[in-house]
């Protein structure tokens, strides 16, 4: 970058004209702050998205692997691309209410959206509510491997009593991206179902939500 004039770099660009100005590897760059010797922070950049796939993919790969994937990212720069997408999905809309309430499945896939999305495993997240439906609490309650969803169905009953909720949803991820529920993520909405039943719990409903849309799970024998 030292041949580059001062008002041309990644960083002036951006303070000078915005965010919007720059690329998708100048950005990055701007994250890896440095480049390798004979390779600026841009062509680097640029080899880390070509190397994975895209954008997209990149923000998907977990900080160990990319620490393991290219001459020039160490554990520093790893952990600073993964805070960074990681602290985009946090900061995504659908956090932004500060009374957000369940009147719907589309509500529930919205509401747990932010902590699904972007995950290579299956995830189990809990969305606790009042009778009104007032969202009061949602939590990751399980991670799993990629071929398996782990909903215990005990665990999350006590997640919503100890909460104090009177009404409860649960969504979880597909890795593969594919929405279309399974046979044993159905059996488990009818399980909940009957679990929330017995114990005096409103059950609202059960979602899978990918990248890029959500299903809802109907009960299944």
């Amino acid at each position: 970058m030292a041949d580059v004039p001062v008002a041309d770099r990644p960083r002036e660009r951006l303070l000078n004209r915005g965010a919007e100005a720059l690329s998708d590897r100048e950005l990055l760059a701007l994250l890896l702050g440095s480049g390798t010797d004979g390779c600026d922070a841009v062509e680097l950049a640029g080899q880390l998205i070509a190397r994975h796939g895209g954008l997209y993919e990149l923000s998907r790969t977990p900080a160990h692997e990319l620490v393991a994937g290219l001459s020039g990212v160490g554990p520093a720069k790893a952990a600073r691309i993964a805070a960074a997408f990681h602290l985009g999905r946090r900061a995504a809309p659908a956090d932004t209410a500060s009374r957000q309430y369940v009147r719907g499945s589309a509500d529930l896939a919205r509401i747990a959206a932010p902590l699904l999305t972007g995950l290579r495993h299956e995830r189990v997240v809990v969305v606790v509510c009042d009778a009104a439906g007032a969202v009061l609490r949602k939590a990751a309650l399980t991670d799993g491997a990629v071929d398996r969803s782990l909903l215990p169905v005990r665990d999350v009953l006590a997640l919503v009593l100890a909460t104090g909720g009177t009404a409860f949803g649960v969504a979880h991820n597909h890795p593969t991206g594919r929405a279309e529920p399974s046979e044993p993520d159905r059996r488990a909405t009818a399980r909940l179902a009957a679990g929330a039943e017995a114990v005096g719990l409103r059950f609202l409903d059960h979602v899978v939500v990918t990248d890029r849309g959500w299903r809802r799970v109907e009960a299944g024998g």
